[in-house]
């Protein structure tokens, strides 16, 4: 009997990695998602006998807890993702980040499996040379990391449930985005050959999309062994500054010229650095450094029609 799995959101950024490479080992997927970006991205996976789509929103959460029913795994990717998004339409960030995550886990039987990404963003502002544990107190600091940690709390107070505190994720996916971090600056490099940089020393930690989905069927197969807690996720080679993430884009585009403002701050006040010692010492190891990832979208950015893809 194949395992079966609903992901929420399973059409967006990362969900659009993680689907095909659930299918490819051999799970039964459905995917539930309102489209909400007009996005086609799992077209692909249409042929495939184990993936199934259901077009709805996971307020509508009597379609929700019909889509549950018989699966053993969830997971709920379906999110407005990012602070900028998220400030710009407060009510249904917290509808969705939070509310239908509680629903969920209110709705779900104690033998179905909970798969949850949050976000280190969670930390907030850390503690400068300090490294930011599962054991350290969240303090976020936008709508976006408090709903996320608020259903991260509530999922954990729970039995048979594993949350991932992503960091930063980049790398091309067919739901792109620009608006992520190394995304963005490498599209700059790209196109602009320029950026002006707004506290350049603001640290913060990253992780390819692909290392995302593999974090997620590492769960899957450690299920037992790492249940009912959370884990960072995230490239220990990279908890860098945005001056740092430039310096290492500038390897490979050597005319993109990075210079510093003192006059204005970034929106985005998150600054720290991340421990991933706890989930590699399970055996997980990210497959995608930062340079593999910057080499990809600057191959990318040759194809892209870049207005299309960003959240806000």
């Amino acid at each position: 009997m194949k395992t079966k799995i609903l992901v929420t959101g399973g059409a967006g950024y990362i969900g659009s990695i993680l689907v095909p490479h659930l299918l490819t080992q051999g799970y039964e997927v459905t995917v539930y998602d309102n489209l909400m970006f007009q996005q086609s991205t799992l077209l692909d996976c249409c042929n495939h006998p184990d993936f199934h789509f259901i077009n709805a929103d996971v307020r509508n959460t009597s379609l929700l807890k019909a889509a549950m029913k018989d699966k053993d795994v969830l997971i709920p990717l379906a999110a407005l993702v990012g602070a900028p998004l998220s400030n710009k339409d407060e009510s249904s960030t917290v509808a969705i980040n939070r509310d239908a995550v509680i629903a969920m886990n209110q709705f779900r039987s104690k033998e179905q499996r909970v798969l949850f990404p949050t976000t280190n963003s969670g930390y907030g502002i850390g503690q400068e040379g300090l490294y930011c544990t599962e054991e350290t107190p969240l303090k976020p600091i936008s709508l976006y990391g408090t709903t996320k940690s608020e259903a991260e709390t509530d999922l954990l107070q729970s039995e048979n449930v594993i949350t991932f505190r992503l960091a930063t994720v980049f790398g091309c996916s067919p739901r792109m985005r620009l608006d992520l971090l190394v995304n963005d600056f490498t599209y700059r490099a790209f196109s602009q050959k320029y950026i002006v940089l707004f506290e350049a020393h603001f640290k913060r930690n990253y992780i390819h999309v692909r290392d995302v989905a593999n974090a997620f069927t590492f769960g899957i197969d450690n299920f037992d062994r790492m249940k009912n807690t959370t884990y960072n996720v995230g490239l220990s080679t990279a908890n860098l500054s945005k001056m740092e993430l430039c310096e290492e884009i500038k390897k490979q585009v050597p005319d993109f010229f990075i210079t510093e403002s003192e006059i204005n701050k970034d929106p985005d006040q998150r600054n720290y650095i991340v421990s991933n010692d706890k989930i590699e010492a399970l055996g997980y190891k990210p497959q995608y450094d930062i340079q593999s990832g910057i080499t990809e979208l600057i191959k990318g950015f040759s194809i892209l029609h870049p207005n299309k893809y960003s959240n806000v």
